[in-house]
């Protein structure tokens, strides 16, 4: 079953990666297995030491959502090897009526062909037309025969080859076969053994009869082979032994990748027309074929969102997937769902606070070690409590986590907050918690970092504020700002590119060389982008 994913925003914090780990424990211990715990970005120094201090593994990496070849109900017939023959393929191609090619590959798995229906047909035309088949392995003329060797010169042939003649009345000599570079096919007729063995032809078929006796050691090079099939069926079937590969079509072939983008597979699709096209995975390999019809009705990734509402903040691809569920603490953005799905959002400080409630609801406790992942979450992202959107619930249940969990939050808090900084490059600082936000015709990028020495970071302001300037103009932002939110001072120090007098008004300060210390300012969703907010209207 494809799984369910359970992701929170980019750039990730702590709240939002606990946040997916414990709604995924939750939905898996009520037996719902596809969901999966994923993560958009890189895990924090902060993140790292929650999930090491609880033995936990990160989240797995998902990098979009966009509808993939892996994604669509291809048909996945048997792969063929080039040696097949004519006659195998046949039978597959009739066990799957509604595609027109299958896949031909080498040894090791990789493409080396693509066989139609076609192309088999072609042949068949070709070798009635014609009459003569080429060096066949004689294993395959076996097979397609059902026959059996009977003699010592059989077990001495490898491949046979040459005109194939039904062996007529000898009384029409003039159509007797003439070649020793032939294949004759007989019934229970003595003379016509004897004279094809005397020329020493290729391959005697004798169809629906034995080898009399008295040529069971005629000194002959001829191969002597017999089927259950009747002359007229065998000279059909014969040419039905060569191996796939001598006609299948192995140039300009078109194929296509597991991690394709269905959109780019519809333009190659539209621009080539082909019936069929080889589907490959990561090693060259082949796994399937693809026709257009299976580009009508992609199966959408699932996905649910936690910490987060907004697209700017999600998953590229989110558009093309299926959302399911919205488990969040902010304000409610710009996501749009083509169903009803069920949303989950509170005016709490931290999203592991509503999924805990949600533990309460299906009467479950969580595990000592995920409770106390969960109370670590809490604590980070209302700042130790000290944050404007901590609320009395966070407190309590955040108390709660720890009793499971048998943890002092104080001392959990200081752990948690501990991280160094001064090995943190600039583009570390910048995007470890970065948001993008869209308020009244601006745009604008608040980063985050929660920390106990912003003095340490304030050294390093050059670099900054050249690293944001830089990416201001990528961006074609109005507004990126830096907060450095310091726990002991209970305030943030924020560095910004952009116009001073959108800082001097929205926060009503007076900024130097592009920062300013704003105290008891902890909250970028509570603070920060509402302040912006009114001030653009």
């Amino acid at each position: 079953m494809d799984p369910i994913y359970v992701t929170g925003h980019r750039n990730p914090d702590t709240d939002s990666i606990v946040a997916a780990i414990a709604y995924t424990a939750l939905h898996n211990a009520c037996g719902d297995r596809e969901y999966q715990a994923a993560c958009l970005g890189q895990v924090s120094d902060e993140t790292q030491i929650v999930l090491d201090r609880f033995g936990f593994e990160p989240p797995m990496r998902i990098r979009n959502l966009y509808n993939q070849v892996r994604d669509l109900d291809f048909d996945a017939p048997p792969v063929l090897n080039a040696g097949v023959t004519v006659g195998r393929a046949w039978d597959e191609l009739q066990e799957y009526p509604s595609i027109a090619a299958v896949p031909v590959a080498r040894e090791d798995g990789t493409l080396f062909g693509i066989l139609s229906r076609t192309d088999i047909a072609s042949y068949n035309m070709s070798g009635i037309s014609s009459g003569v088949l080429e060096d066949v392995p004689l294993f395959n003329v076996l097979s397609v025969l059902e026959g059996k060797i009977l003699n010592e010169a059989g077990d001495l042939t490898d491949t046979i080859a040459g005109e194939v003649t039904i062996a007529l009345p000898q009384s029409r000599e003039n159509l007797l076969f003439q070649n020793k570079q032939s294949i004759v096919l007989c019934g229970n007729q003595p003379d016509m053994i004897r004279r094809a063995l005397e020329r020493n032809v290729n391959c005697l078929v004798l169809c629906q009869a034995e080898l009399p006796a008295q040529f069971r050691s005629f000194p002959t090079a001829t191969c002597i082979i017999s089927t259950p099939f009747d002359a007229y069926r065998a000279a059909r079937l014969i040419f039905l032994s060569t191996p796939v590969g001598r006609i299948c079509n192995t140039e300009g072939l078109v194929c296509f990748h597991l991690d394709d983008r269905v959109d780019d597979v519809r333009e190659m699709v539209l621009k080539y027309r082909h019936p069929s096209y080889p589907i490959l995975d990561a090693q060259e390999k082949v796994v399937g074929i693809l026709t257009r019809y299976h580009l009508l009705r992609p199966r959408r990734k699932r996905v649910v969102l936690v910490d987060h509402n907004e697209a700017s903040q999600s998953v590229p691809g989110l558009e093309e997937a299926e959302i399911l569920e919205i488990i969040d603490h902010h304000r409610l953005a710009d996501i749009q769902t083509n169903n009803p799905i069920y949303v989950r959002n509170e005016p709490v400080g931290s999203t592991n606070t509503i999924i805990a409630s949600m533990f309460q609801d299906r009467g479950l406790m969580p595990s000592a070690a995920l409770a106390g992942m969960m109370a670590a979450a809490i604590l980070s992202d209302t700042v130790m409590f000290k944050s404007p959107t901590c609320t009395p619930r966070d407190i309590r249940t955040a108390e709660r986590m720890a009793r499971i969990a048998n943890v002092s939050l104080d001392k959990l808090g200081k752990e948690i907050f501990s991280a160094s900084v001064d090995h943190k490059t600039p583009e570390e600082i910048l995007f470890t918690d970065y948001k993008e936000f869209h308020i009244a015709g601006h745009s604008l990028a608040v980063a985050q970092l929660t920390c106990v020495d912003s003095g340490l970071v304030l050294e390093r302001q050059e670099d900054l504020l050249r690293l944001m300037e830089s990416h201001a103009k990528k961006k074609e932002l109005d507004l990126v700002v830096l907060m450095l939110t310091d726990v002991l001072l209970e305030g943030t120090q924020i560095l910004y590119v952009g116009d001073d007098e959108t800082i001097r008004q929205a926060f009503n300060v007076t900024p130097k060389n592009h920062t300013a210390f704003l105290p008891k300012v902890m909250s970028r969703k509570k603070q920060i982008i509402p302040m912006l907010s009114d001030l653009w209207g």
